[in-house]
């Protein structure tokens, strides 16, 4: 790489390793503390591509991103942050970022959009205003796990477009939450976003009526895939001759709409018209990491002046993350209600987590069923969801080393686990050099505690 890169983040740490690789690279670095010094450089002249942080000492890395682009047209600026909700994603791609990252942030992928940055430095910007529909932090999208951060991407590059978007996952992920926030963050939120349902579609003029009621804003057509096949002929008819006032159309189901076309039970002129993009949202099963942050986030809603925090003991948080949440979100949110107003201490323990979920519905036969699936289904089926979360566009570069991350740590925890640290057994088991696995003990940077054996 060749070109000055400014950095601005408040962690010494990670000024530090990211200067000391975009050195390495071949790139000279301005690092700081302050957002300050930070528009300084860039109005002297300073630098080719910017890394900043979000939450400053100083202020807000997102605010200065108009600033930059009128000051330093088509200068590349990427944003790295810690909140790890779809409002950052979409306020850095409302603001022109370059790029987003969430934190903790894979350096090499970092490197490789720095390195694309420089490559297309100068291409043209245009300063922007941020839109008035507020920061919605009541919407629960909150998750750092990589199947979230992409699907916030994803959403934010649909936003102000206006192609057809599916919006596709169980009961309770906050499709129609998904839905809402495209519509609030684009270039329609200030016209009205309708839901409807297949009663308001049964007669022959339910389709203008719902045209009529939209005005030219957002339609959601809520669970299409239990539509019969004489309303999805309306809906088709309807996006064909919207009229005057031509809505944006995003429908949700809580099955995979393509597997629904080639089963016959979705037309498939209907699938076409409404894929544009397709957005999947994982089940909680499938984001455990993200539990405890939404957990934290429902208690924290939950709160009123009459009560005190709450928290998740460490027990708690175990008992929740075991859990297989078939209700997903809306179950969780429910489960974090009811321990706000039930739990007396500000600690929420392991019983009165278990006793909570012990009203809860019955997960084991969605263990069951993950319990008959062979490895190879389950990894082909999370991979088809990645892809299919980036809807008409493919996956950020170097797919084939984060998959091979992903399986080979949890696959070396669970061997060392196994082997009760025993890094020479381990090695053993695995059938690996013992320096080899030593080497991605360190690269992955898994813990290693002696014990008791599993087996």
């Amino acid at each position: 790489m060749d070109g000055t890169v400014l950095v601005a983040d408040d962690d010494r740490t990670i000024r530090t390793v990211l200067t000391q690789a975009l050195t390495r690279a071949g790139c000279k670095v301005h690092a700081t503390s302050s957002l300050t010094t930070l528009m300084r450089w860039v109005g002297e002249g300073k630098g080719d591509v910017v890394i900043s942080d979000v939450v400053m000492p100083d202020g807000n890395g997102l605010e200065m991103l108009p600033k930059i682009a009128k000051d330093r047209p088509g200068l590349p600026v990427i944003v790295i942050s810690a909140q790890n909700t779809i409002m950052t994603a979409i306020k850095a791609a409302e603001a022109e970022a370059y790029d987003y990252l969430p934190k903790p942030f894979d350096l090499p992928d970092l490197m490789k959009r720095t390195a694309r940055a420089l490559e297309r430095n100068g291409a043209p910007r245009r300063a922007v205003q941020t839109n008035d529909a507020g920061d919605r932090d009541d919407l629960p999208l909150v998750g750092r796990t990589p199947v979230m951060q992409a699907l916030y991407r994803v959403v934010a590059r649909v936003m102000n477009t206006d192609l057809p978007v599916l919006i596709w996952g169980e009961s309770g992920t906050g499709k129609s939450l998904i839905g809402k926030a495209i519509h609030d963050f684009s270039d329609r939120r200030n016209l009205p976003f309708v839901t409807v349902t297949s009663s308001e579609l049964q007669d022959i003029e339910g389709p203008a009526r719902v045209l009529a009621r939209v005005r030219g804003g957002t339609l959601l057509i809520d669970e299409i895939g239990d539509f019969s096949e004489e309303i999805q002929a309306r809906i088709a008819r309807m996006m064909d001759t919207p009229g005057e006032h031509a809505p944006r159309f995003l429908a949700t189901s809580q099955s995979d709409l393509a597997a629904a076309m080639k089963a016959g039970t979705l037309r498939r002129d209907l699938y076409y018209r409404l894929s544009g993009a397709t957005l999947h949202v994982p089940a909680l099963r499938d984001r455990v990491e993200d539990i405890s942050l939404l957990a934290a986030h429902f208690l924290e809603r939950s709160e009123t002046g009459n009560t005190v925090p709450r928290a998740l003991s460490d027990g708690a948080a175990k008992v929740f993350a075991n859990y297989q949440w078939p209700g997903n979100v809306r179950q969780l949110e429910h489960a974090m209600r009811q321990l706000a107003l039930t739990s007396r201490a500000p600690e929420i323990t392991q019983i009165e987590a278990e006793q909570v979920l012990g009203a809860q519905p019955d997960p084991e036969p969605l263990r069951a069923q993950a319990n008959t699936e062979k490895l190879g289904a389950s990894v082909e089926r999370h991979l088809q969801r990645y892809f299919d979360q980036h809807g008409s566009m493919l996956p950020p570069p170097g797919l084939y080393a984060r998959i091979l991350r992903e399986i080979e740590a949890p696959l070396i925890e669970i061997a060392l686990s196994a082997t009760a640290g025993n890094q020479a057994k381990c090695a053993d088991l695995l059938g690996i050099n013992r320096n080899t696995l030593r080497k991605k003990i360190t690269d992955l940077d898994i813990e290693v505690t002696r014990g008791r054996k599993m087996m």
